[in-house]
């Protein structure tokens, strides 16, 4: 089992409920090829750097899971196939990467708690 990080933007022209659709369809996808979700994390909507597709502004969402390296090719393809998605990517973590998103959600928890 690996350590992987996925972020994709999502077109922000759907609305809140095809948004959430969206995230539970891919969060199913990958739990079906036998991955373990660690963290989710729904950054909302923020501005591009350049335009993607005539647009300025896209939802970003990010996933962290271990899964292994076999899940990752299709889960693209999926990707790739759903016009919802304006970019993807998706990292495999190493070691030094899991202990970093570990702090990093740490002190997540921390602000949302104060």
């Amino acid at each position: 089992m690996n350590h992987y990080e996925t972020v994709f933007i999502l077109n922000p022209v759907l609305s809140e409920d095809q948004i959430k659709e969206t995230v539970k369809k891919y969060e199913d996808f990958l739990v079906s090829k036998g991955a373990k979700m660690i963290s989710k994390e729904d950054w909302g909507l923020k501005k591009l750097a350049y335009p993607i597709q005539n647009k300025k502004s896209g939802f970003y969402h990010l996933f962290e899971y271990q899964v292994t390296g076999e899940a990752i090719a299709p889960l693209e393809v999926e990707f790739r196939r759903d016009e919802r998605f304006m970019r993807y990517l998706t990292v495999k973590l190493d070691k030094h990467a899991v202990s970093w998103a570990e702090r990093r959600r740490e002190k997540l928890k921390q602000k949302a708690k104060a």
